[in-house]
């Protein structure tokens, strides 16, 4: 494996971040729903899982606020780095990709939060799962378009 394989499976999951996250803000503009605490509460249970000290409420309320969204971003990014790893230089076909990548970051996020009881996918409606499998899709589909565009150049 080469440094920029990488490098490009790591652009490829920040492109797909930020479609997911595109797409979420979307969903919540136009149901104008709340943004989800998840992340947020994630972070607190990770501190209080691994006693690490955020500071006093205030603070530690503003550092969940960017924390959060922060390890989804380290998700994302670093699914894509080990799809890097995983594939090598071998030709993937586009939907097996899209689903792997997406199915992966879902089951990394999403699973997280369950062993935390932060969520719990069985009391999830339809309405929840689709919110959640859509966006997946989406960073999937970005992350796996991306990287074999990055793999094509040259």
């Amino acid at each position: 494996m080469r440094r920029d394989d990488l490098v490009d499976g790591a652009v490829a999951g920040a492109v797909g971040s930020t479609v997911l996250n595109a797409l979420t803000f979307a969903d919540m503009a136009v149901r104008a729903r709340p943004a989800s605490g998840t992340p947020e509460e994630t972070v607190r249970r990770l501190a209080d899982a691994t006693h690490v000290d955020l500071g006093p409420e205030d603070r530690a309320a503003n550092r969940r606020s960017g924390l959060g969204p922060l390890l989804g971003y380290m998700i994302g990014v670093g699914a894509g780095a080990a799809f890097a790893v995983l594939v090598g230089n071998r030709r993937v076909p586009l939907t097996f990709a899209t689903v792997a990548l997406g199915a992966g970051v879902m089951a990394a996020s999403s699973g997280s939060m369950t062993v935390l009881g932060v969520t719990d996918p069985r009391r999830w409606s339809r309405t929840d799962w689709l919110s959640d499998i859509v966006p997946h899709l989406a960073y999937g589909y970005a992350a796996a378009a991306t990287w074999r565009r990055l793999r094509t150049r040259g």
